[in-house]
């Protein structure tokens, strides 16, 4: 049967989600490499079946839904607009400095020793040799792991919450657009 309807109606569903998430994905992260992996497609099997999926780089599902740190329980906001607990959790890895590293260059990040004004209470009597001065990009990024480490990574929810909202849009209009298929298909079957 020619779902023509159909298909078009699960195109612009899929392609309505890609388009809110990436809306929410630049809103929180500007523009990223996730951001251009994110798409969707629609495809039909042998037996008229349709289904549609969406794509993206691994690391998104960890962005959307957060990981949990060592001592940080983090949640996100899932596609039936309930905050759950993110199944994700650091253990005793953290993130690789390496990668944390390129991005520090990429947005030209400068760390730097504590000053006494910020050093923890235990610390502040403690003399730091070079204090306000600029420590390595590999050091910063091992820092920077060691806190995702310990806090993890809180879920923005930029791929769940666009997809429950158009799946709900999606669950009320589906029924017109297989009426017209049908009608359609009735037209062209009786035609003589």
């Amino acid at each position: 049967m020619a779902a023509e309807n159909i298909q078009r109606f699960l195109k612009s569903f899929g392609d309505n989600v890609v388009r809110d998430s990436l809306g929410i994905l630049n809103t929180r992260k500007g523009s990223t490499e996730l951001a251009n992996s994110l798409r969707v497609e629609v495809s039909e099997d042998t037996t008229d079946v349709y289904s549609v999926k969406f794509y993206m780089d691994d690391y998104g599902t960890f962005v959307d839904q957060g990981v949990s740190g060592n001592e940080v329980p983090r949640s996100y906001t899932n596609y039936r607009q309930n905050t759950v607990s993110s199944s994700y959790k650091y253990t005793n890895k953290q993130p690789p400095a390496t990668i944390i590293s390129k991005w520090i260059e990429k947005k030209g990040i400068k760390g730097r020793k504590a000053l006494k004004k910020n050093r923890k209470p235990q610390d502040k009597d403690k003399k730091i040799k070079g204090a306000g001065q600029f420590i390595t990009t590999m050091s910063l990024a091992f820092a920077i792991a060691r806190s995702i480490k310990i806090k993890g990574i809180q879920g923005i929810s930029f791929f769940q919450q666009p997809f429950g909202v158009r799946y709900e849009e999606m669950k009320s209009q589906f029924l017109d657009e297989f009426k017209k298929d049908i009608d359609t298909y009735l037209t062209t079957f009786t035609k003589f």
